[in-house]
């Protein structure tokens, strides 16, 4: 039957994630596979969880997505990375960061040699919105990070790891990100921050409407506040599922969260071959 203009329209399409990585493959030195068709989807306004143990591909695969490979003689081989639907694995990492897309380096990366406050206003250097909306920008992350402004004049290098983590994160913020990939930021800190970063980071989300792709060893944390989550293995995506689902998955418990049921086997009887055969199954 042919439409009429006072029928209902059809329903829209899904709309398209944020960021999509879809299938790629990651070399170093032209011989090193480390990323093995991995795929995943960010939606705009998610918090999106990437897990796994050191060494399973969780930073390769931020550093893929922000051009940040060839500095490490890394290459994205195959696949291909969409940001706001646009293709952006040739891009430039400062042409990313200017279309919203930035990333926190683990180890939180600051320039020790500056004061906290000039750390921040290097973030806004891609900026070409004028001095007026760039101090607008800095009272917002000091809103944020109050223990900042309380230290705006310190030399980074000589405050705590928490306080760098805030400056790092204060410091991408700057730039005004659609998205911010945050890689370990609960590494070397003590619970008690760690919690404080993440419901900041949660803030932010609600509050600013920034998305973020978090590489985190602490699954336990990383779930309780990711909307979804993608489990790496050896440079595989091998479960995801939605965050809520993933924390009471029986593997997920078992060999993530330090959790075993009375009919489970003990982690370290279990051998790696089987663990992953029970992932792929």
């Amino acid at each position: 039957m042919t439409q009429t203009a006072s029928s209902p329209a059809p329903e829209t399409a899904a709309a398209s994630p944020l960021l999509k990585v879809n299938n790629i493959e990651v070399i170093y030195d032209h011989v090193i596979l480390v990323l093995k068709g991995v795929s995943l989807d960010v939606p705009e306004g998610g918090i999106t969880a990437l897990l796994g143990a050191n060494g399973a591909g969780k930073t390769t695969t931020l550093k893929a997505v922000s051009n940040l490979l060839r500095a490490e003689r890394g290459d994205v081989t195959k696949g291909s990375i969409e940001f706001k639907g646009d293709r952006i694995d040739h891009l430039s990492a400062n042409e990313l960061v200017k279309r919203g897309c930035i990333q926190v380096m683990e180890g939180r990366h600051c320039f020790e040699h500056l004061t906290i406050e000039e750390n921040l206003l290097t973030g806004a250097f891609t900026r070409r919105d004028g001095s007026s909306a760039i101090n607008h920008d800095l009272d917002m992350v000091y809103g944020y990070f109050p223990r900042l402004r309380e230290r705006r004049t310190s030399l980074a290098g000589y405050t705590s790891g928490g306080e760098q983590q805030m400056c790092a994160i204060g410091r991408a913020l700057m730039s005004r990100p659609t998205m911010i990939l945050l890689d370990e930021p609960s590494m070397g800190l003590a619970p008690q921050l760690v919690e404080e970063i993440f419901e900041i980071v949660k803030k932010l989300n609600e509050d600013e409407g920034v998305s973020f792709l978090l590489a985190e060893q602490n699954t336990n944390v990383a779930l309780r506040y990711a909307k979804y989550g993608y489990i790496l293995e050896n440079g595989r995506v091998v479960m995801d599922g939605v965050a809520a689902e993933l924390r009471e998955n029986e593997d997920v418990k078992e060999f993530y969260l330090g959790v075993a049921g009375e009919d489970r086997k003990s982690f370290r009887n279990v051998k790696a071959y089987k663990r992953r055969k029970r992932w792929l199954a």
